[in-house]
């Protein structure tokens, strides 16, 4: 299994503030938004004298209320083609242990998430990425690079919009373009939607939205930074597709079911008023707006201004993101404070690429990200000497 590069360099960051250096985490998708007290009030309110297994699917009254908020963002789907997952991870897991046999091959535009690596690995399928560019803002690559990758061991392709590590938020055309390739050369679509509260600059397309697809897509969902709720650990693998829905089933069983409590709070979720997302949102954009401003005041750094979610991707004037971000936490302290980076390379698939770039997502309030920026712009300079 490959190491997290979200997480591997913690032993790094934890012995820094053992020496008393402040480290701003910007490495990992972690929310600082409270999560909505309605929601956990619902599960402290709970009357519950057996915390029993629900339905291998998800409790239906939750699944029946999930199809209320798909229809808000204008997926039409029934309770009975949802199942409930151990957060979005173990959708990602059922999708592929049902749609690929060991060996068959997915392809994945980079950089992505890098846990499809870990659960490809985990299913014997094959990741085969093909490269987006920072200098176009990590858009979808051009049909043809698609094609040139494609054999008879393809069975299908992975998307995240809005993108996680890039922020990129795919277009209508440009999912239109997934779609023709699906068809063509019939193919899977998983994508993962996690992010979709949060798109700023254009709209959200769902794979679902794709007419004719219906057979094709597999959708892989999360309340996790949605409601800034990461450790219910609650997620779900929506389909249309029948075949794939009772294959899925049988890995659901086989796990028994999942988190009772957190799908108390996912119910009690979709009770939030719409307006509910309009200050996570705002104050997101105001965020991103923040960072990509003063990195791009930096010498010799450059970050696209990503369209959604909640990370952008900087290219930096270093030549090994790895060392870099283990320097920062090992040997650098700028009037006692560190910052912690997600290391590019561990997003590509590509060997050698992303060495100059990292991630960083704005996970952090106004104040303290300015204060993480000022770091890092002292850094680079020491950095460079």
């Amino acid at each position: 299994m490959p190491p997290s590069p979200i997480r591997k360099l913690v032993p790094y960051a934890e012995t820094a503030k053992k020496k008393g250096i402040k480290v701003y985490h910007l490495n990992i998708g972690q929310p600082d938004i409270e999560t909505p007290p309605a929601i956990m009030d619902a599960v402290r309110n709970a009357d519950i004298k057996v915390l029993e297994y629900s339905h291998s699917a998800g409790n239906e009254s939750y699944r029946r209320k999930l199809t209320q908020y798909y229809k808000k963002v204008g997926i039409d789907v029934n309770y009975d083609q949802i199942i409930i997952t151990t957060g979005g991870s173990e959708a990602i897991q059922f999708g592929f242990f049902t749609c690929f046999n060991p060996g068959d091959e997915v392809i994945v535009p980079e950089p992505f998430y890098a846990n499809y690596n870990g659960f490809a690995c985990a299913a014997g399928v094959k990741v085969v990425p093909i490269t987006s560019s920072i200098e176009t803002g990590f858009a979808l690559p051009p049909i043809e690079d698609f094609e040139k990758v494609i054999t008879p061991k393809t069975k299908g392709i992975i998307i995240c919009s809005p993108n996680n590590p890039t922020g990129y938020l795919y277009s209508k055309a440009e999912m239109e373009s997934l779609k023709t390739i699906c068809l063509k050369h019939d193919l899977y679509l998983f994508s993962d939607e996690a992010y979709r509260e949060f798109c700023y600059d254009g709209e959200y397309v769902s794979a679902m939205h794709l007419e004719g697809m219906e057979n094709h897509v597999v959708l892989m969902d999360t309340i996790s930074k949605r409601y800034s709720a990461c450790g219910a650990r609650l997620g779900a693998l929506v389909t249309k597709n029948k075949m794939v829905y009772d294959a899925a089933m049988k890995f659901a069983q086989a796990r028994l079911s999942p988190p009772g409590l957190a799908q108390i709070m996912g119910e009690a979720a979709i009770d939030l008023p719409e307006s509910y997302f309009e200050a996570p949102k705002a104050e997101y954009q105001k965020r991103r707006d923040t960072l990509v401003k003063r990195l791009n005041a930096m010498p010799g750094v450059f970050c696209p201004n990503p369209g959604g979610a909640f990370y952008a991707m900087a290219k930096l004037p270093i030549d090994d993101c790895d060392k870099f971000c283990q320097w920062l936490l090992e040997s650098f302290s700028y009037n006692n404070q560190t910052v912690m980076l997600a290391p590019a390379s561990g997003f590509y698939g590509t060997p050698g690429l992303g060495k100059n770039e990292v991630r960083l997502a704005y996970v952090l309030n106004t104040t303290d990200l300015n204060a993480a920026m000022d770091v890092l712009e002292e850094a680079l300079k020491v950095y460079g000497k």
